[in-house]
């Protein structure tokens, strides 16, 4: 198979044999794969590939179908479907989704509906599980309540406004262009904010409540200054998810508002679960996206698609910083 492997800081197409369907798993023939900040880190040598993964071919997320059971694959899974042969499916693995095929346990295959293609198919299940994860499982957002992210235009932050908005939340995003806060408008975004590229968390935090009132639910795709900014604009009882770190990996928080406030911060991240962790999170996965992908309430947004073999200018591409929604590899 083609596969895209990462060697010396570059991503480029090399030949690799085709990976074989252990216990449990299946075996895709991938078309679409999206690409993620955390593909640019593997790059970079900052982000290793969890035990299990193929450790220098990297992807987070796959859409395909079906070519070959393993044994035991169809068996199965508490909250999901066994894919047969032929069955469209998407899911998240720990790495090795930028190739031609990809083994995977069936329990982190989720049915691709009809609606979709496989290509853009392959911008929704990281993006849509992480928001869901954060927003759904771990902060049991409530209709009416008020959700922030940073990063609105990012595939994170289009993903968790569509669905905070689906269950009737208000929603608030910052970006650091007027043309991201537009196009989020378009998706239902309620408040918008343009973001300095030096943020100052006190005077942040006070446009935030100005606009918007106190934050019920933060997902801070971001860190740095704007956990600090989250603490101070919480409301009692909030809850703020760390998702990502790339304005810093450390901040000053106000602990006297932590405890007054009685807030939850918890942080967060796919790529490391275990193979039962991830097909309980797929599984939730199914019982609430999965429909409103199938409805139309939801849809994965797609800033390109580039072929594998064109790999590099679609990390550049990410890397610019520059794109609305996801970057998706097309496999075929």
């Amino acid at each position: 198979m083609r596969a895209l492997v990462v060697t010396d800081g570059r991503v480029e197409v090399a030949v690799r044999p085709d990976p074989e369907p252990g216990p449990g798993e299946v075996l895709v023939r991938i078309q679409g794969a999206g690409l993620n900040r955390a593909d640019l880190a593997q790059r970079a040598g900052r982000y290793p590939a969890p035990p299990g993964s193929p450790p220098d071919i990297p992807g987070l997320e796959f859409a395909g179908e079906v070519v070959a059971q393993g044994p035991a694959a169809a068996q199965e899974h508490p909250g999901n479907e066994s894919p047969a042969i032929g069955s469209r499916v998407f899911g998240v693995v720990g790495g090795g989704a930028h190739a031609e095929l990809l083994a995977v346990p069936v329990g982190q295959c989720a049915v691709v509906p009809e609606r979709l293609d496989l290509v853009t198919a392959g911008a929704v299940p990281e993006v849509f599980l992480t928001a869901h994860d954060a927003l759904v499982t771990i902060c049991a957002a409530q209709p009416g309540e008020t959700m922030f992210v940073p990063a609105i235009g990012s595939g994170v932050g289009t993903a968790a406004l569509q669905l905070a908005k689906a269950l009737g939340l208000t929603t608030v995003g910052s970006a650091r262009t007027a043309d991201k806060l537009d196009r989020s408008r378009e998706l239902g975004l309620d408040h918008g904010l343009l973001a300095p590229r030096e943020l100052e968390p006190v005077e942040f935090a006070t446009q935030l409540t100005d606009v918007a009132g106190p934050i019920d639910v933060a997902l801070d795709l971001v860190g740095g200054a704007y956990l600090t900014a989250e603490v101070r604009a919480a409301a009692v009882h909030g809850r703020i998810v760390q998702i990502g770190n790339l304005a810093g990996a450390r901040a000053e928080v106000e602990i006297g508002q932590i405890m007054v406030k009685r807030l939850r911060i918890q942080g967060t991240v796919l790529r490391p679960r275990s193979v039962d962790e991830k097909a309980a999170a797929t599984a939730a996965f199914v019982r609430d996206v999965v429909p409103m992908l199938a409805a139309g309430r939801v849809e994965p947004v797609v800033a390109g698609v580039v072929p594998l073999g064109d790999a590099h200018d679609a990390y550049e591409l990410l890397a610019a910083d520059e794109v609305f929604g996801k970057v998706v590899l097309d496999c075929r």
